[in-house]
């Protein structure tokens, strides 16, 4: 499968990484933008989503409390977490419960971006 065939959900508190995640994968595959957990979570109903890609700290709900949230009703939905602040407990946590497929560190760059996400679109396409 093309991965323009793909469907990404960029979730940010902060509007400038949203359209900046936008507009540098707009021609690679399907963006969509949600500002919290809970637009989210509603627009996942209306839309199926291949990818989940969160920060971690935002008000209201976290991208942990997101993911777990996901993941209770789509176990092998694809979830990504992103945090400007290295926390390895939480990285543990989240990498050991098998919750999230791969964290990453903001500011991230294009290149490393798009190959987690090459990864992760990879591993939609294994057979279980």
């Amino acid at each position: 499968m093309n991965a323009q065939n793909y469907t990404v959900l960029y979730v940010d508190d902060e509007p400038v990484n949203l359209e900046l995640f936008k507009a540098t994968f707009r021609n690679d595959f399907d963006v969509m933008i949600a500002s919290g957990g809970e637009e989210a979570l509603q627009m996942m109903k209306e839309k199926p989503v291949d990818v989940v890609v969160t920060d971690w700290k935002m008000p209201k709900m976290n991208g942990m409390d997101l993911i777990e949230q996901i993941k209770r009703s789509d176990p092998n939905k694809i979830c990504i977490l992103l945090t400007a602040f290295s926390d390895p407990e939480v990285m543990i946590r989240a990498t050991n419960e098998g919750k999230v497929f791969r964290y990453m560190l903001k500011p991230w760059l294009r290149s490393d971006m798009k190959m987690v996400l090459s990864d992760a679109f990879n591993h939609i396409n294994q057979p279980s």
